[in-house]
């Protein structure tokens, strides 16, 4: 069953009223219009849309990477825009998890040199961190050797776990998880957000998951916000959103899922469609 989020006091992520616009005068473009959410502690809200709706806007936002025009952002009580940019304080409070695995990773690093340097990113040291960074990697079940192992040397699931791992080992207050399955094949996403839901679990994670992808957004969120044109349509349960959509928009994209009703990943082998292990 889905947390009762009610209950859990503040939220962690506030989004109040926010615009995103790009260019001036007759080039401007309005990436976002008077966007308002919000993401309650150890809650999971999938952001889903078309390819140009703002979801990537949003996360940039988020991060602190696109300026905002109007309104603002609130995580864990602290003014996006307002803290000092790479303290750890700044790491600790957010983490992107990137969509492309094969660029996300240097490639004349290996996934413990990736792992050390998120772990202190001023003295990153493999041998003085390596049991903490094993750990890790054992949490996204990749053995010990993959260490000392360069990019090349894995597959794609097996770099976006380690990805996972760098994110992850900081224990951030939020994860922004952005299109991470996109770029692999089914059965190897299935495999992913298995292990995504184990973590999420294990570590009571707060999570903004964002794709296109609408069974992979039913399987591992607890509230879905859907984007048109950089307008926020529909905010709700997901299982009350995917059953009964009250925007036209949301209804369109649900009638473009094949095998609706009851959509579901097509990997059964490896994701618990029960409600509450995704």
């Amino acid at each position: 069953m889905p947390k009762d989020h009610a209950a859990a006091g503040a939220p962690l992520v506030s989004v109040e009223g926010l615009d995103v616009t790009f260019g001036a005068g007759a080039d401007a473009t309005r990436a976002l219009r008077d966007v308002s959410l919000r993401i309650m502690p150890g809650e999971s809200l999938g952001l889903v849309g078309e390819s140009g709706s703002g979801k990537s806007t949003l996360a940039k936002a988020l991060v602190g990477i696109n300026p905002v025009s109007a309104g603002r952002i609130v995580i864990a009580g602290e003014q996006v825009g307002m803290r000092r940019r790479g303290t750890r304080a700044d790491r600790t409070l957010l983490q992107l998890i990137p969509q492309d695995p094969y660029s996300s990773l240097s490639p004349r690093r290996t996934a413990g040199q990736a792992i050390a340097e998120a772990l202190d990113p001023q003295r990153a040291d493999v041998r003085r961190q390596r049991e903490t960074i094993i750990e890790w990697l054992e949490r996204v079940e990749l053995d010990a050797g993959a260490v000392d192992k360069y990019p090349y040397e894995f597959s794609g699931g097996q770099r976006q776990r380690i990805a996972i791992a760098r994110a992850l080992c900081i224990r951030p207050r939020l994860v922004i998880a952005d299109e991470i399955t996109s770029a692999l094949d089914l059965s190897v996403q299935a495999e992913v957000l298995r292990l995504l839901a184990t973590l999420r679990a294990e570590l009571d994670l707060t999570m903004l998951f964002i794709s296109h992808n609408l069974a992979v957004v039913r399987h591992v969120s607890d509230r879905v916000a859907v984007l048109f044109q950089g307008e926020l349509v529909e905010e709700g349960d997901v299982e009350q959103v995917f059953r009964a959509p009250r925007a036209e928009y949301t209804r369109s994209l649900l009638d473009s899922v094949p095998g609706r009703p009851g959509f579901r990943l097509r990997d059964d082998r490896a994701v618990d469609h029960s409600k509450g292990t995704p």
